[in-house]
Formats: C-alpha cells, structure tokens, sequence
C-alpha cells in the first residue's frame, strides 16, 4: 500500500521539527522519517549535550583560575559517570517529546531509513510506499570518510557523547570544532589529549590572531596540539592504538593512545537516500544542486534545509531559519531566500572564542574601506574579575556607513557578547548606535563600547 502525502520530511532535527509544524498548522498532512530517535543532532548528539559537559569543564576551570584568590576547593574533580548522567536528563526524554509532538500535530512519524523511489515517491524498510507532493531533505550530516587505513577504528563525536568512561590518552585527528571543544573537556575531566591537525593552525573559521591568543588555554592544561601533522594511519593493538603521522617536513611520529577520535569534519548525510532515482543532482563537492530558494534545480519537488542544503553555515540557528525558508516557499511558491547575514559561530573552548561578519582578509580582498580595533585586552575587569589571561577582540567597521562588517572576540562571555555584533550586521545598526548604547555594567556588554 502507498500512503500519501503533501510533504514527506527526511529527519527529524531543528529543520524537520520546525518545517513538518509549520506545513501541518498549515493544514497539509505531513509525514516524517528517521532512522535515529527523533530529535536529531542538535538535540541529542551534538550542541545541547556537548554544552552540559563543557559546564562541569568550565567549573573546573573556574576553580583554577580562582584557586589563590580565595576559592579553596582542593577535591574538586569531574565524576565522569555522573556528569553523562545529568547530561542524559536532558536528551532521555527529546525523543518521546518529539513523538508526543508530532502526534499532537497530526503528524506521521515512522523510524526507518527512507530513500527515493521516483521523483515523488519514497520507500521506507517495512513501512513500504509513500508519494507526495513535495519533500524536504532535512537529514542532516554524518563524520567525513577518512582515507587512511584504520580510520574504522576511530570513534565519532556521536559516540564520544555516550562514553561511560573516560579514557586516559586520547587522540583527536582534525583541528576544527569537535577537537578544540573535546580537547578542553577531556583535558579537564583529566585525559593526556593530543590533537593531529593536517593544517597551520586549528579553528580556520576563526580569526587567526584570536586562534594565536587561544592556544594559550590549550598549553595551560597539558593539550599537546601538533598542528602540520597528517595521519597516515591507525593501528589497533593488544590494549590501546597507535596512531601514525606525517609532518609538513616529512619526520614522521606515532602518538600512542586508548581512544581516537573523528574531529576532521562532518559532511550532507545523502548517500542513503538514492537521489539518482529522485533525479537529484549534485555539484562536483557531492552538495545538493540548489536554487535561491532552497529548491532542487532538477527536481522542483524536492527542498532541502540544515546541514542537509550546505547553503549556510552549519548551525543549528541556520537550520531553523532554512525550514522556515523553505516551508514558505511551499505553501506560498518561491517567493522568499534564505538570508545569513549576521550568524554568529562560537566554539565553545574555555575560554571561547566567537565571530560573526566578515574577517580581516575577507574585507582587505573585497577592497573595503574600513576601520578596524584590535587588541588583547587581559587586563580588562571583565577579564581580570575571573582571573582569565585571555581575552581581546577584532572589529571592523565601515568607514562611509559607519556599520560593523565584522566582530571576533576571545574571552569570558563572549559566546553571549557576539550576538550584540550579530544583531548589529542583521540590523545594520552603525558602530555610533552601540557605541551610544547603555549596557548593564559590569558585564561583557558593557566592553562593546570600547571595542568599537
């Protein structure tokens, strides 16, 4: 039997959950599918639960920080069964909410792995067929295949999330996201970490003047970073691996350790969904050929959102705006385009580091007349109040409008601090209205005014 539908949704994350509410208020009937629990990677595997670790860390690190000024706390030390466990308390219970949801919505939700069967159609193990009128592949994304030999024996940040126990050596292998935050959890649960890093420097997102004032954080705890480092391959003995690198002078060096981690990037999870039988093309990066609309150029069928699309950075806040997006385009025809103007991007380190806008480089390439504050400021209060010894900024303004084009900041708070510059470049408020603007003080807001 083939059921039927107005819109078939592959995934359940931010971008499923937000589309399939907004298409079923609109009276359509929508279905879902996903072959994990309900709730995606946000949620379940990724930010949500990787934050709540990041806090017993940040805890840690507070106390040695502030350990002769007054803070006395000589036992304190991360119980790595318990800090799961308070993390489990929260995504325990996304899956069923998610269900729950749905069904309260009218919404179908099938676990299975869905694939095309045709232009409108999908077929799902042991749910059979479904058709609709439109689809949204909002599936996601999955670790990036490694060429080495070994790479099987590497665990994912998914399964890094689900450790019982904490090994004693750890071996991250990328210098992105996963192995900058990863790093200062594990260091501060008390595991000798080393990161391999193929590139000059870790965090390539950031700001490398930041990323220099970091690494300082990543010394202060024993992170043993080997940036110019490729792995060549890993192997698995009796009790432990060995992980084998090449460096950019050809030496080559083996790092010993009981887990190794995938913290080279994360990839669009398409390949189980057969996109040739749905007749939807992909670009030579193997992304989904889109439109300005978050459409299918070869298939004006099918949408996509999230990580899934790649149209923006790959972020949660991104991903919700896309289902919106894209749900409007459905129920109203193409009439809307996504907009990323303004999307702050954290790395939650400890401290962390944050940006939004544009670079340094960016705005000299562009030929961009601008005005730019950049400093180290640890001797700032909002520094010197937590005993942190890394802190500082880069801004740039316009010189003719006198708007921000860009904000990067390392420190205390500024994961909160960053949305101000974000809601500047979204706005277009100029450098004069921040500057002008009575923030609460003493907080890392009140700094705004001086960076500017």
């Amino acid at each position: 039997m083939t059921r039927s539908y107005d819109l078939i949704v592959i995934g359940s994350g931010t971008a499923a959950m937000v589309a399939s509410n907004r298409a079923a208020a609109a009276g359509w009937k929508v279905a879902v599918i996903d072959f994990r629990p309900f709730g995606g990677t946000c949620a379940l595997r990724g930010c949500d639960p990787k934050k709540m670790l990041i806090t017993g860390a940040q805890v840690i690190d507070d106390i040695r920080r502030m350990s002769t000024r007054g803070v006395v706390a000589p036992e304190a030390r991360i119980a790595w069964r318990d800090l799961m466990a308070f993390k489990r308390t929260f995504t325990g219970p996304v899956p069923a909410k998610q269900e729950k949801n749905y069904a309260s919505k009218g919404i179908d939700a099938y676990h299975g792995h869905a694939r095309f069967t045709g232009r409108n159609s999908v077929e799902m193990d042991g749910e059979g067929s479904f058709e609709a009128r439109h689809v949204l592949i909002a599936a996601g994304a999955r670790p990036m295949p490694l060429p080495f030999p070994g790479a099987e024996h590497l665990v994912t940040n998914e399964e890094f999330l689900e450790l019982e126990e904490l090994p004693q050596r750890i071996v991250l292998v990328g210098g992105g996201y996963i192995a900058a935050e990863f790093s200062h959890i594990a260091a501060r649960a008390g595991a000798k970490v080393t990161i391999l890093q193929r590139g000059k420097r870790m965090l390539t997102n950031f700001d490398g003047d930041l990323v220099d004032w970091l690494m300082e954080s990543f010394q202060a705890v024993g992170i043993d970073v080997r940036t110019g480092h490729s792995v060549n391959a890993v192997e698995k003995t009796n009790q432990s691996f060995i992980v084998h690198a090449r460096s950019k002078d050809g030496s080559e060096t083996t790092v010993e350790a009981d887990l190794v981690v995938h913290a080279a990037g994360r990839i669009p999870d398409l390949e189980p969904l057969d996109l040739d039988a749905a007749g939807i093309e992909r670009d030579e990066r193997g992304h989904l050929k889109l439109n300005e609309f978050l459409q299918s150029v070869s298939n004006p069928a099918v949408y996509a959102a999230g990580d899934a699309a790649a149209m923006g950075p790959p972020l949660t806040p991104v991903s919700s705006h896309d289902a919106k997006v894209a749900v409007r385009n459905l129920l109203e025809g193409n009439q809307h385009r996504p907009d990323y103007r303004g999307v702050p991007s954290v790395a939650f380190t400890i401290p962390p580091i944050a940006s939004v806008g544009m670079g340094e480089q960016e705005a000299r390439e562009k030929v961009l007349k601008f005005r730019m504050q950049s400093q180290k400021t640890s001797d700032w209060y909002t520094a010197r109040r937590v005993a942190e010894t890394i802190y500082g900024f880069k801004v740039l303004v316009e010189e003719e409008t006198d708007r921000v084009l860009g904000a990067h900041l390392v420190g205390p708070h500024v994961d909160e601090v960053i949305n101000i510059f974000g809601l500047a470049i979204r706005q277009g408020l100029t450098a004069e209205a921040l500057k002008t603007t009575m923030f609460a003080y003493p907080t890392g807001a009140s700094d705004v005014g001086y960076m500017l």
